[in-house]
Order: structure tokens, then C-alpha cells, then sequence
């Protein structure tokens, strides 16, 4: 009886192998590449890679503030901490939204201590629409225009 329910349930998986690997054939014969994919994966990409640093911050700002041996001084210097990086996670949508707003298929903003990084989904931007994002972007962040980096990717 042993043997024959360890036959069985290897069977189950065998089978259950295969279908995993035809709908995997099947599904991905359907998505066909293009440069469009490949823009956005890149702002896909980003902001992956931008909520995972920023929730691993948060969770090393939650460890001291719940951490039993940190001192009150470090407690209040991670609330702060974590207040800041929350309030920075706003401005950004916020500003991004602004420039999406503006008819730009896609954007990414990144706020730095010295200088604003804006990467909108373009080929090219015209002279109106650098202004358009500085702007947006000064007025959003109160920010020298000359501290505003704008970057087209397409």
C-alpha cells in the first residue's frame, strides 16, 4: 500500500509538471517583444527596484524603533527617518503624476538632496515640454530649475 500511494502522488506531479510546462509555452508564445515592452520593463523595473530599497529602509526603521535596546535618541532619529522617506515617497507620485498629467505616457522621478532626476518615456522632448517638466517640477518641489535633470528614454 505504501509503495503503491508513493507511485501515485509521483505520478499527480508528473503530470502536473507537464501542464505547468505547456501553459508556460502556450502563455508565453502569446506576448510578442517590442520596443515598447522594453520602455516599460525600464520604468517597470525602476520602480521595483525602487519600493525594495524603500521598504527595507523602513523595515531597518521599524527594527530601532521596536528594538527594546535603542535609545530614546534613536528611536526619535528613525521616526524622523521613516517620516522623511515617506514624505519624499509622496512628492515623488505626486510629481509624477503631475508630468503623466502633461501626456507623457510614462515617468519616474528621484529626489536627491542636491538635485531632482526626471526620466520621462519619450524619444525626444521639445523645448516647451523641458519647460513644461521644470516647471511642474519647481513649482511641485521648490526647486532651482537648474537643479532639475531630465532625461527622454523611449
Amino acid at each position: 500500500m505504501k509503495k503503491r500511494t508513493k507511485i501515485i502522488i509521483l505520478s499527480v506531479m508528473i503530470v502536473l509538471l507537464g501542464v505547468t510546462g505547456y501553459l508556460n509555452i502556450v502563455l508565453n508564445d502569446n506576448i510578442s517583444p517590442t520596443n515598447t515592452t522594453t520602455t516599460t520593463s525600464y520604468f517597470v523595473s525602476y520602480r521595483n527596484d525602487r519600493e525594495t530599497s524603500r521598504d527595507q529602509q523602513i523595515l531597518y526603521y521599524d527594527a530601532i524603533i521596536d528594538s527594546e535596546t535603542s535609545t530614546e535618541d534613536a528611536v526619535k532619529n528613525a521616526e524622523q527617518a521613516k517620516l522623511d522617506l515617506i514624505a519624499l515617497m509622496e512628492k515623488e507620485l505626486a510629481v509624477e503624476g503631475l508630468i503623466k498629467s502633461q501626456g507623457f505616457t510614462d515617468c519616474v522621478v528621484s529626489i536627491t538632496d542636491t538635485k531632482v532626476n526626471v526620466v520621462v518615456e519619450s524619444a525626444e522632448l521639445t523645448s516647451a515640454e523641458v519647460a513644461k517638466i521644470k516647471t511642474t517640477v519647481t513649482e511641485q518641489l521648490e526647486v532651482e530649475p537648474k537643479n532639475i535633470v531630465i532625461i527622454p528614454v523611449e
